[in-house]
């Protein structure tokens, strides 16, 4: 350490190398090497032998002569660090580049989260990597709020903020992890702000009643029931899409699914108009065979799921309810942002909420049946019965009436 008075030096070893100084109050032996700008400098070596406590001040008078030749690399550096770190501690000092440790974050992440969750992970991590091009390959203690603050602004002008301020949350997870582990101090996703939600960007309405019957006029059989599912069940259209007969009980007038996106289990009564619908559909031999062939052939064939929202789209176009997508905005070109819908499938979700709500049914059951997540149900609603849902969904409004 700098500053030491050489006065209470009690032994010194001298090599050709380096010398090695041991103080009267501590049990440690200091490196004494030259600095690359000439300066003498000592060092903890945080070693009592006196051999190993040697080699690590080889370790330091090897490095600095090579910044005298200005021909010392990073990769040296941490080598160099990593090497006294093991003789002192008789471990490996933990390390990774951006890139490595995303990357493996990932694998860890597959065994956690839902296929959905764990995509979304995935398509962050790349827009990162793809961000920081060879800065990727740096040490994970490189990537600092600056960058992370950059790459928020580069997204934000592709994505809308929830979108950008989902990323972020993603990147607190990922850098949390790196923190427990050891391989970083500070989580410096955590030092950079959320954006502002603009009014426009708020979360879709819920359909009218109007729009329904208006959507359920121009929609083909298959999607009629899509939609009638999605809005007595407030399932989302990846969920729709695949169910089979299995998870179908007509006799019971139930449906038993696991959310793709939460991997909760739901039990959900179907409302009448439902029913009625589902024993019009062909049945099948095959219990695993879909309820709606066509969609689950869409949806295997599209990871994301945009075919059937593409779908759906051209139905409210054609329902007099949104607007022709063009493949590129006027002057922008692909890379710009889409403005975001009003409507979408999702809304049937929120539909289904309103419809609840305005029939008098509890929050807390509303939510269960919908599926949403919150505190209020985890912690007083522990387990809502199936015939409470069964009376709550036939409450809803037949949509043809």
């Amino acid at each position: 350490m700098n500053g030491i008075d050489t006065g209470d030096v009690e032994t010194t070893v001298e090599t050709l190398m380096a010398s090695l100084r041991r103080f009267p109050r501590s049990p440690y032996w200091f490196a004494c090497f030259t600095l690359p700008d000439g300066r003498r400098t000592q060092q903890s070596t945080k070693c009592t032998d006196r051999k190993e406590a040697q080699r690590v001040a080889n370790k330091f008078e090897d490095a600095a002569e090579t910044g005298r030749g200005r021909t010392l690399t990073e990769a040296q550096a941490r080598k160099v660090i990593a090497e006294i770190f093991s003789i002192s501690n008789k471990d490996i000092l933990p390390s990774s580049s951006i890139k490595d440790y995303l990357e493996s974050w990932l694998k860890r992440k597959e065994l956690e989260a839902s296929e959905p969750t764990h995509q979304r992970y995935k398509t962050v991590v790349n827009h990162l990597l793809e961000f920081l091009g060879t800065k990727a390959k740096l040490d994970i203690t490189h990537l600092a709020s600056k960058e992370i603050t950059g790459f928020r602004d580069h997204l934000a002008n592709r994505f809308t903020s929830g979108t950008v301020n989902i990323s972020l949350k993603i990147l607190r997870s990922a850098l949390a992890q790196a923190k427990r582990d050891g391989l970083t101090d500070v989580n410096e996703a955590e030092r950079v702000t959320m954006i502002r939600v603009k009014a426009r960007e708020q979360s879709r309405r819920p359909f009218t009643m109007g729009e329904l019957k208006q959507i359920m006029s121009v929609a083909n059989d298959e999607w009629c029931g899509l939609i009638l599912m999605g809005l007595y069940t407030g399932l989302r259209l990846s969920d729709v899409a695949t169910l089979t007969w299995a998870n179908v009980d007509l006799q019971g007038h139930e449906i038993r699914v696991v959310s793709g996106k939460t991997d909760r289990q739901q039990i959900l009564p179907i409302a009448r108009v439902l029913l009625k619908h589902l024993e019009s559909l062909p049945s099948s031999d095959d219990p695993n065979g879909p309820l709606f062939p066509e969609a689950c052939a869409a949806r295997q064939r599209s990871q994301y799921g945009g075919t059937l929202s593409n779908q759906f789209h051209q139905i409210l176009v054609s329902a007099g309810l949104a607007k022709k997508r063009p493949h590129t905005k006027a002057g922008d070109g692909r890379s710009s942002k889409r403005a975001p819908s009003e409507l979408s499938f999702h809304s049937l979700r929120h539909t289904a909420t309103s419809l609840l709500k305005n029939a008098g049914v509890s929050d807390a059951v509303a939510r269960d049946i919908i599926g949403h997540e919150s505190v209020a149900v985890s912690r007083n609603y522990t387990h809502i019965d199936t015939e409470t849902k069964r009376k709550a969904v036939d409450k809803m409004p037949d949509i043809f009436g």
